[in-house]
């Protein structure tokens, strides 16, 4: 094996390449990679990241958040480059608001989260959630969405019947509720509907997001790369911990997962570096990113 290759079985710990590729873009999650549970950046990745964008390597965000919350980690990077956000559903310039690229929900999918909340009887133990032009449309406000938002600036409509809302572009379809049981039996009733759908546990609430079935961070780095910027994915490094970071790690010349991460996350990437609290980002900087050649 050439020694600037990267084995994506080749278990934690054993020898790794003398040498990195030419990284021309690092992709960095947002939560659990470059801000802690509190929403805290560490100066020393800041630090990090400022020293690769100095050696040339672009910086870009892919993240789950909406555009307008990615926005305050954009600007602290200092990026240029399109932000990913909604999982890799919307590739957005945050300056002059263009869109790349947009993969919205078939209408018959949120229509189906509509009429299957109805036809179980879960309108009052869930709030459904359409994320339509970086805005945030609710069905309601129970307990489930008041947790959500507690720690949030994010602001929504209450709409008590959101099927106005069908005939419009939509990202994201979020259901939220304190009976995980409830999300459960929706999440089973749209196992073969047109979508990709994912259930999160977060504090006590469980939700459900659906978003169009080619959604996610691969596909949406690979067209900011090879697309927007003419590099091949050898000219990628992404740094994720959360499990929709898999494919974009795989797709990567060098994928690194957070030491943070899941079990699975670690077995997708190349290397593994150390928690957000021991400064993850800046070690994989550190290792993986070197001063360019004259």
């Amino acid at each position: 094996m050439n020694e600037n290759t990267i084995r994506k079985d080749t278990p934690v710990g054993m020898k790794r390449p003398k040498t990195a590729p030419d990284v021309r873009l690092l992709v960095l999650d947002i939560d659990g990679t470059i801000v802690d549970e509190s929403n805290r950046g560490r100066d020393s990745v800041a630090q990090a990241i400022r020293s690769a964008q100095h050696r040339g390597v672009a910086v870009a965000l892919a993240t789950g958040r909406r555009f307008r919350s990615s926005l305050p980690a954009h600007d602290s990077i200092g990026s240029t480059l399109p932000v990913i956000c909604y999982e890799g559903a919307l590739i957005q310039e945050p300056g002059t608001g263009f869109v790349h690229r947009h993969w919205t929900l078939a209408p018959s999918v949120a229509a189906q989260v509509l009429t299957q909340t109805e036809r179980l009887g879960l309108s009052d133990r869930v709030s459904v959630h359409f994320y339509i032009q970086d805005n945030l449309y609710v069905s309601n406000l129970n307990d489930a969405s008041k947790v959500y938002f507690e720690e949030s600036e994010i602001g929504s409509i209450v709409m008590s019947d959101l099927r106005p809302l069908l005939s419009r572009a939509t990202t994201k379809v979020m259901v939220l509720s304190e009976d995980g049981q409830a999300i459960a039996q929706l999440s089973s009733q749209l196992k073969n509907s047109h979508s990709r759908t994912q259930v999160k546990q977060y504090k006590s609430i469980t939700s459900l997001e659906v978003f169009n079935p080619d959604v996610n961070k691969r596909f949406a780095v690979k067209y900011l790369a090879e697309k927007i910027m003419a590099l091949r994915p050898e000219n990628v490094m992404a740094i994720g911990d959360d499990l929709t970071d898999i494919e974009m790690l795989e797709y990567a010349g060098i994928g690194v997962a957070m030491g943070n991460a899941p079990a699975a996350v670690k077995a997708a990437a190349d290397w593994v570096t150390t928690t957000i609290e021991k400064d993850g980002v800046a070690r994989a900087v550190e290792r993986w990113i070197h001063p360019r050649r004259k």
